[in-house]
């Protein structure tokens, strides 16, 4: 009997997919076993070191889940999600001071989500209606070069930075796009702020730093490079990351607790509303913020953790005295744009400008 090759071919096509999708349907899918989305996408400044440890951890709980990360500073992430509000990308937001989030809130782009641990979560650590939580608490401080500078030449407090002595020898990171810097910058205008309702002060306090600083980095590895070859020898940053830096990267930091006090910012987590993967957003969140990731990151990354059920942590949060600055963050999250903004326009390099 003669046969017509083409149908022959073509039956054979159809035989074979439908033994490839019988052998496929016959598979486990983790991810769907699990109940979780095939992937998360989160949004963080924490670094590639505590977010690739991370990434493989969850994975490795939820096999099938794929952790997507983008590593960029806090006040890029909020314009981001801003921009993204009719299409969100992100699932979650990993890591920003609490003004940032408390922004991201009033204007409608967070989830409130009541994690399982909030019995053990204060008041004072998350929005009302849970729309973001906090991770941790950062105290900020001057780092230095230890190699260059012992700590007796280091500056003691705040306005020891303005010191004609330290002029071209301070790196900072760009603040615009830092949300450590802008609470920083910010702090130091409210400082008088606070009294006289104008900025004034402040924005004169920012313009002598201006003149002493360097250079504006555009990330936080090119500062931490730049202080670390001696091109700059010191700077203002968290507490948490100048440790890591001098412990598991053998970076010459140390850093000063400004004597005057300090302002303390609680890290948070959000879950972006509208986002496409919401349970494994939930499930992600969860992760990171466990009693063992807590201790994870403490011992390893040097978090200290808002938690107050996570025992046993190393003394160097347990026995660090820390002033902290008293703030009203309310008011900060109002005008810290505004602060900005004038520093953008009006104080960055002037003092470089007036003397070419």
């Amino acid at each position: 009997m003669r046969v017509n090759k083409g149908w022959l071919l073509g039956l054979i096509l159809v035989l074979t997919g439908s033994m490839l999708s019988g052998c496929l349907a016959g598979e486990e899918n983790p991810a769907s076993d699990s109940g979780l989305e095939e992937k998360v996408v989160v949004y963080s400044p924490h670094g590639k070191d505590i977010l690739s440890e991370f990434e493989k951890q969850f994975e490795k709980k939820y096999p099938g889940v794929d952790v997507q990360w983008l590593d960029i500073g806090s006040q890029e992430i909020l314009d981001r999600i801003r921009s993204e509000k009719a299409n969100p990308q992100a699932d979650v937001w990993w890591g920003a001071p609490s003004v940032m989030f408390e922004q991201a809130r009033t204007e409608g782009l967070l989830e409130p989500y009541e994690p399982s641990y909030k019995d053990s979560l204060p008041e004072e650590f998350r929005a009302e209606d849970f729309s973001w939580t906090g991770t941790s608490q950062t105290p900020e401080v001057i780092m230095y070069n230890s190699k260059l500078l012992s700590k007796e030449e280091a500056p003691k407090d705040w306005d020891d930075l303005l010191d004609p002595k330290w002029k071209d020898k301070i790196i900072i990171r760009y603040p615009l796009a830092s949300g450590t810097m802008r609470t920083i910058y910010s702090a130091m205008i409210y400082r008088t702020y606070k009294d006289t309702r104008d900025p004034k002060e402040g924005y004169e306090w920012l313009r002598k730093l201006d003149a002493n600083t360097k250079e504006y980095s555009a990330n936080p590895e090119i500062m931490y490079s730049k202080v670390a070859k001696g091109e700059g020898l010191l700077t203002v940053w968290n507490m948490p990351d100048t440790v890591m830096l001098k412990e598991t990267k053998g970076y010459p930091f140390d850093f000063v607790i400004p004597e005057s006090g300090t302002p303390v910012l609680t890290e948070g987590i959000a879950l972006v509303k509208g986002s496409k993967h919401p349970k494994a957003a939930q499930a992600f969140y969860e992760f990171v913020n466990s009693t063992e990731a807590m201790k994870l990151l403490a011992e390893k990354y040097y978090r200290i953790p808002t938690r107050t059920d996570v025992t046993d942590l190393p003394d160097w949060i347990t026995e660090t005295e820390i002033k902290t600055m008293e703030i009203d963050w309310k008011l900060l999250e109002e005008k810290s744009d505004e602060w900005m903004k004038y520093w953008d326009e009006n104080i960055k390099n002037r003092a470089k400008e007036t003397t070419e």
